[in-house]
């Protein structure tokens, strides 16, 4: 993920608040001429000023925020709340005053384009009342370092939050997941549950002196279309893809009723999600090994033991994923990179290990957040991550205000696409995988499965996180029914259930770090569907022939080069513009990922046939 705490619009300068004039003062206003209405002029200047004070201040609030991601201590979140604050409120008084220039008829598209992004761009805006924005960032700094200090148990052990990923990927003993999942929910989540209402009601109060009506609908105006269009576009979207997932839900309940038993999970209804080998039941892979079909699952290889195989550290895995962009023509990342990221847990002190990419400076100090494992699922991270440190160097030439991805989603988008074309072809050009190993193309299901027990039974997750969020805002989800709603929708969009009833001493929500953190998640939604079209994009103009997903693009510089130009571009045009630029088309569609997917579609209805569907 891309670390939204230090975009330009969370963090900035110390706001002085108006002080209550004196009556003589208020007296002397009363005759004083009316203020010239502003001009065009004047909007371009305001534009010009705040890119100014933006960029002096972001690099010493990006440091806070890194050391306080890097070193969590009562001291460092003492200084990421404090700047968070300072941040919030500038960012405020920005859109504040940006909505008095809108109204300009003769304002240049570029002015305007700027001051809708500074109206609508803040992810939690603090009213301008004294105290106001300091209360929301030691709060919003709270959940997060509580998130990243949160512990579950395993046999009524602590164990943190990285391992019980990592557990709840391989163990198959029902009552283990039991434990794990429902220990880190309560131990996490539960203790959140009144912050985040108190967070939630001063955002609000800070989204409506903005002129939104809460903060969900803020956040669905910075996709370049009304805030309502953008609601049915995503709606719209999971219709496109649904029968996938649902399909894909039906074959993989069965394999686990098989596994387990009826007594754990039935053969028809929702799944219970401590089963899927996540903790939030958000992608399915690590329990490939129980749905694997017989012959055509067996592919052969496992990444992860071939990177250990190799004896491939946490360097070489980092150093291999730069390689994929070098081989596009992107020049190799700078020396500062490898000496400030965080690539390993330090075994000293709390982070937080949730993977997440950094521009610090605006420039050349980009750098990466994880606590690397040698194991599949970091090696496509590392991947996915790098691609945010791509696009931050390609839009640097940008003003500040433009250096962003053409929406959120893009900026996920990028490394996860280059991922799609870690293909065993891939493998075998980088020396990990020997030829004789490549699976043959009576394994395609396999593979095709394989990929979909993450890429597709995500998407109805990464869809309702902020589904929920926006039902909370909009006062639709009222505090006293925060879990039930919760529940309700985990079950309408993925056909899941917890492994216990939950209550309303629960908060479920706040054990994803997401919620906890308060970063917007459609963008994830969103990338899921556009990086299959950027890989099909790319795919095409490498002039690939066979399946799609056997494509891989690695070494191909023509391909390179045309996704620079779209990356170079940033925030400055229209999201539509920049798809065009690389794919040839205006509009996200979840086509290019069911074309991706159709030879496996098709094999899991012949699967399915006689089960019941849905949930």
């Amino acid at each position: 993920m891309l670390r939204t705490g230090t975009s330009l619009l969370a963090l900035a300068a110390l706001l002085v608040l108006p002080s209550v004039a004196s009556p003589a003062a208020a007296q002397s206003r009363k005759a004083a001429a009316p203020a010239p209405a502003p001009t065009a002029a004047d909007a371009d200047a305001f534009v010009a000023k705040v890119e100014k004070e933006f960029y002096e201040f972001n690099l010493t609030a990006n440091r806070v925020a890194w050391i306080n991601a890097t070193y969590i201590t009562d001291d460092t979140d003492a200084l990421a709340a404090e700047y968070g604050a300072r941040g919030t409120e500038m960012a405020v008084r920005y859109a504040l005053e940006a909505a008095k220039y809108q109204a300009i008829k003769d304002l240049s598209p570029d002015t305007r384009r700027k001051l809708d992004m500074l109206r609508s761009a803040i992810t939690l805006p603090a009213p301008t009342r004294d105290g106001a924005a300091a209360a929301l960032s030691e709060i919003s700094t709270r959940l997060s370092s509580a998130y990243g200090k949160g512990k579950g148990t395993l046999n009524g052990k602590p164990i943190s939050g990285s391992d019980i990923e990592a557990a709840m990927g391989t163990s198959r003993n029902p009552e283990e997941l039991k434990e794990m999942w429902t220990s880190w929910h309560d131990n996490v989540g539960a203790p959140m549950r009144n912050d985040f209402a108190r967070m939630t009601g001063i955002a609000n109060e800070g989204a409506r002196e903005l002129g939104f009506s809460d903060v969900g609908t803020m956040w669905r105006s910075s996709y370049d279309m009304p805030p309502e269009e953008f609601a049915k576009l995503t709606d719209k979207l999971w219709e496109e893809v649904k029968p996938l997932y649902e399909s894909l839900h039906t074959y993989v309940r069965r394999k686990l009723a098989e596994k387990y038993g009826a007594a754990v999970q039935d053969r028809s209804g929702p799944i219970r999600a401590d089963l899927l080998g996540n903790m939030w039941a958000q992608e399915w892979g690590n329990i490939y090994d129980i749905v694997a079909p017989a012959g055509a699952g067996d592919l052969g290889y496992d990444t992860g033991d071939l990177l250990k195989a190799k004896g491939y550290d946490w360097k070489k895995m980092v150093e291999t994923g730069e390689g994929f962009y070098s081989s596009l023509g992107f020049e190799k990342l700078p020396e500062s990179f490898w000496q400030r990221s965080q690539f390993l847990k330090p075994a000293d002190r709390e982070v937080i290990c949730h993977a997440s990419a950094w521009d610090l400076d605006d420039k050349n100090d980009v750098r990466i957040k994880m606590c690397i494992k040698v194991n599949s699922d970091d090696f496509v991270t590392i991947h996915h991550e790098l691609g945010h440190n791509y696009y931050q160097r390609a839009y640097q030439a940008q003003t500040l205000l433009y250096r962003n991805g053409a929406n959120d989603g893009f900026h996920e988008a990028i490394g996860d696409f280059i991922a799609l074309s870690i293909t065993p072809d891939y493998l075998v050009q980088i020396g990990l995988l020997d030829p004789s190993k490549v699976p043959s193309e009576d394994k395609d299901v396999g593979l095709l499965l394989r990929q979909a027990m993450d890429k597709v039974a995500f998407l109805p997750f990464g869809l309702l996180i902020d589904k929920w969020r926006w039902g909370v805002f909009s006062g639709q989800i009222k505090p006293e029914h925060y879990e039930a709603a919760w529940n309700a929708l985990r079950l309408q969009y993925q056909g899941i259930v917890p492994p216990e009833p939950r209550d309303e001493t629960r908060f479920d929500p706040g054990a994803k770090y997401h919620v906890a953190s308060s970063v917007p998640y459609t963008r994830y939604f969103l990338a899921r569907l556009l990086q299959f079209q950027f890989f099909k994009a790319a795919c095409d103009q490498a002039g690939w022939k066979g399946p799609l997903h056997r494509c891989s693009f690695y070494g191909n510089k023509e391909v390179g080069a045309r996704l620079n130009k779209m990356l170079e571009m940033g925030a400055s045009k229209p999201w539509p513009d920049a798809l065009e630029a690389f794919t040839g088309s205006r509009e996200i569609s979840g086509k290019a990922l069911m074309e991706y997917f159709a030879p496996l579609k098709a094999w899991l209805d012949e699967q399915n046939k006689g089960e019941a569907q849905g949930w």
